[in-house]
Parts: C-alpha cells; structure tokens; sequence
C-alpha cells in the first residue's frame, strides 16, 4: 500500500489556477484508497468521469481520473471514440450499474473500439452513476477481463460515492468555491449560519453588518442552486466548502 497517492497530475494540479487549466484526463498509477477497493474486489482499471461542477460532469469528456493505459486514452479519443461508444452513449442516461455486455446485446461496438479493447485489454466495464437528484455528475466505471459478479457489483456500487470523493477531492477542495464563485464573505457567513448563529450574531463575530451578513448568504443560497438557508448551510456541507 502507498501512503500517499503516486498521481501523475499532482504538479499540474498544484500549478493549475483555475479548472480550465488543469488537464482533462489525469492518469494516476496508483492511489490508496483504489488500491485497498482493488484487494477487495480485484479490478484492472477504474475511471472516474466527472465532477459535480457545470460543464464538467459525466459525459462531457471534460474530466477523467483513471490509470487506463494513456496509450488508450489517447487513441480512444483522437479517433471520435467519446461519440461513437455505444456504451458512453448509454451511460449518460443510467441511473443504475451499466455493463457494456448489455449494451452490446442491442448496440454492438465499432470495428476500431474492439481493437482498441483487444490491444489495451480494457474489457467488461462497468460503469456506477453517481446523482445529486436528478443531475448525473460523475460515474465511475471499472473493467477487467472477466465480468464482475452480482455480490462484486453490489460492493463496488456501495463504493462508488467513496471512491469519487477520494480521489476527486484534492481537485474539489482547490476549485469548489471558485467555480462557485463564491466569495470569502460568503462561506463566512455560511460557516457561522451552520453553527446555528442568527444574522446578527454572525454580524457581531465576523465585523460584517447585519444587512451584508443578510446580502451574503443570500448571494451563496443563489449560487448553490439552494431553496433557504438551511438548504444553503447543507448544500455547502456536502460540496465541503465548509465543516
């Protein structure tokens, strides 16, 4: 086991100023908390598609954790592969564990795909949406040459959730609030809201005035997509923008 992740996107992540800057696909040899899933269900590569951000989620090829050989990647891509998959195509649209066995069965693959699978072996992939309502913002997907089991299916759908937080967060604790746009004024408030403050309790331990407490989280429920602020102060708990 490693104790630390040997990702090769470290560095451009650490010079990256915003996610437009930060690569697309970032290959990782090796990363803990895959490596323990690995020994419990045994896997050949793992994917993870997507980031709960807009314009970055599953299906719009903008973000890609995985240690699938690059080699593949930079083929499966350069050759229009995004488009043509039927099982990508498929998954956008899951809501449940997809296998492309059966996609497959109605939508067989093109010629160029199955030599890309054969050479790479990159087989039986199966893919766990992940979904904040209705909203499909990451999936990952794993593949080896054997299809998985029932029993490895249910363990490893428990474990997806798991997985896009562990090796998504480094990015998301760098860009969460930036992608936001939220400002430091904000998650102030939200972070005192959340401790169960009123306005003007906030106002007296942050030096704000009550009237711009009231005008920031406000401004941060918008920009969450939240309904209150009870649903503010959650929804900026789950993204980790405050604890």
């Amino acid at each position: 086991m490693h104790s630390t992740p040997a990702v090769a996107w470290n560095l451009s992540l650490e010079e990256a100023v915003d996610l437009a800057s930060l690569p697309r696909r970032r290959h990782f040899t090796s990363h803990p908390f895959v490596d323990r899933l690995r020994a419990a269900v045994p896997f050949d590569h793992i994917a993870i598609s997507g980031l709960d951000f807009d314009n970055y989620r599953h299906g719009s090829g903008a973000s890609i954790d995985t240690d699938v050989p690059p080699a593949f990647l930079d083929a499966y891509y350069g050759d229009g592969m995004l488009r043509h998959d039927p099982f990508v195509v498929a998954s956008q649209k899951a809501r449940a564990p997809l296998s492309e066995e059966e996609v497959y069965l109605h939508t067989p693959p093109p010629q160029r795909l199955r030599y890309l699978k054969d050479t790479f072996g990159v087989h039986n992939r199966t893919l766990f949406p992940l979904l904040r309502g209705d909203v499909l913002y990451s999936a990952i997907t794993f593949s080896r040459s054997k299809p998985f089991a029932a029993e490895e299916i249910e363990f490893l759908r428990e474990a997806a959730t798991a997985v896009y937080s562990a090796v998504t967060r480094p990015i998301l604790d760098k860009f969460q609030a930036q992608s936001l746009r939220l400002s430091e004024g904000e998650i102030i408030c939200l972070r005192l809201s959340s401790r169960g403050r009123t306005s003007e309790a906030i106002a007296a331990e942050s030096g704000y005035a009550v009237d711009t407490v009231n005008t920031y989280i406000k401004t941060a429920i918008k920009k969450l997509g939240a309904s209150n602020r009870v649903h503010g102060v959650a929804e900026a708990i789950r993204r980790r923008l405050i604890d």
